[in-house]
């Protein structure tokens, strides 16, 4: 079971603090710690690629008519796995669509925005580029080529991608898997201990204490299923002969 922020607080409280009692350090200030704690173990882990967080969105993403971007795209949009339509069967008008990522500025996209409208009922590539600075600095926007002649509405389209985490409170969860409680514990101590410290920098035990932790779990967190065994596939291996 997911372990609650409060007792994490609670464990650094009574080490490294030595502090049961809360008299040199707020709650509010050792979740401050927490919080970036998390994003830099949330860093460490999407790199892996194992899709330890991964969102399916099939009912926000649309493509307006005539438009050079998607609309309603999720706010916490960091990393693209796949754009896809959400009906890929025989009867799905759109299913014909592949999308494709490839750099704004690929000969292959200026060429798309230079054609006309094309029906998503046909079947054709459509490029796309994930844009700006994203979150949190700013809303994420993807780009698309060619434009459309008619609309690809919300719910016709699948996204699929790697979600920024939302702060969390003394009341919430621990959103880091891979039982990351001690690397928490660890962080959150090191950064409340500055305080105590003449040059105010983070206790130097307690941070490499948070980088054992922090490999430890990262090597733990892969792979994620033992059936397959890792291997990196042949140049047109799905046409060798069986």
């Amino acid at each position: 079971m997911a372990t609650l922020m409060s007792a994490i607080i609670s464990i650094v409280r009574k080490t490294p603090l030595l502090e049961a009692t809360a008299r040199h350090w707020t709650d509010a200030e050792l979740l401050d710690f927490g919080n970036l704690g998390i994003k830099d173990l949330w860093k460490g882990i999407i790199d892996l690629h194992e899709e330890h967080f991964l969102t399916n969105d099939i009912t926000n993403v649309s493509i307006s008519a005539s438009a050079s971007q998607m609309s309603s795209v999720p706010a916490d949009v960091f990393r693209i796995h796949t754009i896809e339509p959400v009906d890929l069967s025989s009867s799905g008008s759109a299913r014909g669509v592949m999308f494709i990522p490839k750099r704004y500025n690929h000969p292959d996209f200026v060429q798309a925005r230079s054609i006309q409208a094309v029906s998503p009922t046909h079947a054709f590539t459509m490029f796309y580029k994930l844009v700006s600075a994203g979150p949190p600095v700013s809303a994420p926007v993807i780009y698309c080529a060619p434009k459309l002649s008619s609309a690809m509405a919300a719910g016709t389209i699948r996204l699929v991608y790697v979600p920024t985490l939302a702060a969390v409170t003394t009341s919430s969860n621990n959103p880091i898997p891979g039982e990351s409680d001690m690397a928490l514990v660890a962080w959150i101590g090191a950064y409340a201990r500055s305080k105590e410290r003449d040059d105010r920098s983070p206790d130097p035990n307690w941070l490499a204490v948070y980088q054992t932790e922090k490999s430890n779990l990262l090597t733990a967190l892969t792979p994620r299923d033992e059936e397959e065994r890792e291997a990196a596939e042949g140049l047109f291996e799905y046409l060798w002969p069986e």
